[in-house]
Formats: structure tokens, C-alpha cells, sequence
């Protein structure tokens, strides 16, 4: 139970407290009162910062509380907090001195299930998928060198502040066309997508930016509504998207043809420095040149292989093996027609030996010889073939013989009916 301090009955006993002194009380009465308590809510405004402790707040309909959580304890952590998540928060109740406001103490976190606002979010992206606005198909390309540029934005917020910035530097001769246009509240999403459709209808620029700085889930709920996302999808000039900061994912951006993560990241993009054209172009120049190099030292390495020495050896080494191959070739043909003309030989030996032992002069070496007549040039076989005084010839191995019937005796029939058969022609 908290009790009231410091105060006393009568108006000269009242004690002044100094700014310190209060919030030291409250924070010990709130710390005594609230050592551990579980609240649960919906994040928003969640902030890790570069120490690693986290920063958020927790709400419902009603009312708001900040919430911190040291890094030591976010490193137990099994959820991932992210805007419009509903969680459950344990922790104790402390006051920031320097802010005077109270803060809860977070010890651990565990999620509840989604909030109201993220599920009708990611309701929305289902639809808006499936329908195919967010389709890689349909992103058109950016221009290289856009000339002018249209920004739909807030004329007064940090995001044109940085676009100028950018543009200035790198690109000063780009004309740029601001559309003022709301960028939070009930009033932001039909502004916003009339400004895009008054900066196609008219063709107020090469390329279009839609931006804004960072914020909330709910300071960056114009850029999740449908009409604007319909707006971005339809706009026949590329759309540029850069809301929030680099941790921020809208629906716009998802309908955009290009999401840049800060509104001076999407006036780099549209617009090229001159000194990176400028080392771009003499990139371009040394990469040919090397190019030409090469290609000229490897032409000329070909070109020396064509010298008179290294046709030469080149001939050789290419008609070599074919010399070879003839050589070998020629040998083998020799060796074939020996071969062949041996056999042939020793098959004539063998048929000139078959003849001659078939031969009549083999019949007259033995002493045989042939008798004809002379008058006839009949080969006479048989006695009664001649009479006492035809002339004759008898033929010898070596020589001829003149001779004259004086007497003839006939032989037996049997050997004259051989000679009949064989008589008759002068050999």
C-alpha cells in the first residue's frame, strides 16, 4: 500500500522537495510496490540501439508504457519483438529520472500472439500478393540519367532535407518536382497516392521517390494502406520507395520497382556522381585498352609460329609421321612380294620337275628314239608303217639320224595297236 510522505498537517510544516528528491521517492515507492510484474501489450516503436539494449514501448487501447531491456537479458531471448507483435513482458517498474517518466524493467519477453494492427497487415499482403502486385515481372527499370525527379513527401520532414542534400552533391543539374504531401495520419494515405497519381498523369518526372523518415508502425500506417499501394502498382513512371528506416518493410515498398532503405539511399540511386561516371568511363577506357593489348600480343604470338624455320619444323613435324607410315607401308609390301615371289618360284621348280618327267626328251635321254618318215614327216610306230626303201628320220636326245628301210618285221598286235594310238604326228 502506498502511503503519502513528506507531508504534514499546517502550512509551516509543508516541505518542499526538489525535482531529485520526488523522483527518488516515486521511483522507490514505485520499485518497492512493482518489484515483478507480467504486462502484456502491443510493441511498438521498437529501437534496438547500437549498445545492444532494446527499446520499445507497450500498449493497448487505453494507454502506453516504455519499456527497456538491457542486452544482457536480450541475449536470452526466443522471440524476435518487432512492431505491432503482442507479447508478454516480465519485469520490474522504475522511473527514468532524467525523462521523469516510469519504464518497465524488462527481464524477459515471450509472445502472446499478433496484434490487431500486424495481422490486418499481413492480411492485407496476402491479398495483395496473390493478386500480383508485388510480382518481380511487373518492376520496370530505373532511367540511368533521369533529368528531373518527382519526390512525394512531406516538403517539411528530414527525408526531402536529404534528398536535396544528395542531389546537390552529386547530381546539381537534376531538376527536382516536390509534391507536398502528408506522411502521417488519417489524411496521409489519400493524399499520398493522389500525389502519385498527379505525378504520372502529368509526367512531373523520369522516375518518382516516395519517402519519408522513420517512425512507428502506426506513424508509418499510410504506406501499408491499399489505395497507396494500388497508387505505387499502377503509376506507369518507376517508383522508388523509401519509407522508414533500413529495418522497415512496407507494403509500398514491396509494390515499388526499387526499395532503397533511406530516402538519401533512393537520391543515390537516381542520381550518379559525376567523379564515379567519370572513373566509371576511364574503367571503361584502361579494360579496353588491356583488352586491345592482349588481343594485339596474342595475335602476334600466332603471327611468330609462321616464320620460315617454324613452317619448317612444323612441316616436318607433320608429314614425319606420314613418312613413317609409308616407309613401313613399303617395307611390308617388299617383304610381301618376296614372300609371294619365293613361293612362286618354288611352285614353278615344282611344275618345270613335273614336266620334264613328263617330257619326251627325259623318254630320249634314256635311249628311246623317234623314227618318221621322211617323205611324210609320219611318225612311224609300227614296221609295217614303212618298206624295204623309205627313207627316215630318227630323231635322238642330241641330234638326228638319216637312215633307209632295208628290212621290216612286224611286231605283235598289241603293241602295234598301241602305237597306233600314239603314232601319227611328227613331235
Amino acid at each position: 500500500m502506498m502511503q503519502a510522505v513528506g507531508l504534514e498537517s499546517g502550512p509551516r510544516r509543508r516541505k518542499i522537495f526538489s525535482v531529485s528528491e520526488i523522483t527518488t521517492l516515486v521511483r522507490s515507492l514505485l520499485e518497492e510496490e512493482f518489484p515483478s510484474v507480467t504486462i502484456e501489450g502491443e510493441v511498438s516503436n521498437f529501437r534496438p540501439s547500437s549498445t545492444g539494449h532494446l527499446y520499445f514501448s507497450l500498449k493497448d487501447k487505453n494507454a502506453v508504457i516504455s519499456v527497456v531491456m538491457f542486452k544482457n537479458r536480450f541475449a536470452h531471448l526466443k522471440v524476435q519483438p518487432r512492431d505491432g507483435m503482442l507479447v508478454r513482458a516480465a519485469g520490474g517498474i522504475s522511473v527514468y529520472a532524467k525523462r521523469g517518466t516510469y519504464q518497465l524493467i524488462c527481464e524477459s519477453l515471450e509472445a502472446a500472439g499478433e496484434g490487431d494492427l500486424l495481422a490486418m497487415i499481413e492480411e492485407r499482403k496476402r491479398r495483395l500478393a496473390a493478386e500480383g502486385l508485388f510480382d518481380q515481372d511487373r518492376k520496370k527499370p530505373l532511367p540511368i540519367f533521369p533529368s528531373r525527379v518527382a519526390v512525394v513527401t512531406s516538403p517539411t520532414g528530414a527525408a526531402i532535407r536529404d534528398i536535396l542534400n544528395v542531389l546537390k552533391r552529386r547530381a546539381a543539374g537534376v531538376n527536382l518536382v516536390i509534391l507536398p504531401t502528408p506522411v502521417q495520419g488519417r489524411e496521409a494515405a489519400p493524399r499520398i497516392a493522389e500525389s502519385i497519381r498527379i505525378a504520372d498523369l502529368h509526367r512531373l518526372g523520369d522516375v518518382v521517390i516516395l519517402s519519408r523518415g522513420g517512425g512507428s508502425l502506426e506513424d508509418l500506417l499510410p504506406f501499408y494502406e491499399e489505395e497507396v499501394v494500388r497508387a505505387v502498382a499502377a503509376c506507369s513512371l518507376p517508383v522508388i520507395s523509401a519509407v522508414g528506416h533500413e529495418i522497415d518493410v512496407t507494403l509500398s515498398d514491396l509494390a515499388a520497382d526499387k526499395r532503397a532503405p533511406t530516402p538519401s539511399a533512393a537520391a543515390e540511386v537516381v542520381a550518379a556522381s559525376r567523379e564515379e561516371l567519370l572513373k566509371r568511363v576511364l574503367d571503361c577506357g584502361v579494360s579496353l585498352r588491356d583488352s586491345v593489348n592482349r588481343r594485339i600480343e596474342r595475335a602476334s604470338l600466332v603471327l611468330s609460329g609462321f616464320s620460315e624455320e617454324n613452317l619448317k619444323r612444323s612441316f616436318q613435324l607433320f608429314i614425319q609421321p606420314h613418312l613413317m607410315r609409308f616407309d613401313e607401308a613399303r617395307e611390308d609390301l617388299a617383304a610381301a612380294m618376296k614372300e609371294r615371289l619365293a613361293d612362286t618360284r618354288h611352285r614353278l621348280e615344282l611344275l618345270s620337275g613335273t614336266l620334264e618327267a613328263h617330257s619326251p626328251l627325259d623318254v630320249l635321254r634314256r635311249g628311246f628314239a623317234v623314227v618318221s618318215r621322211r617323205d611324210t614327216g609320219r611318225i612311224v610306230v609300227s614296221a609295217d608303217q614303212a618298206a624295204a626303201g623309205d627313207q627316215l628320220d630318227i630323231r635322238l636326245f642330241r641330234g638326228r639320224l638319216a637312215a633307209e628301210v632295208t628290212e621290216s618285221e612286224r611286231g605283235d598286235q598289241r603293241g602295234d595297236e598301241r602305237g597306233d594310238e600314239r603314232g601319227g604326228q611328227t613331235p
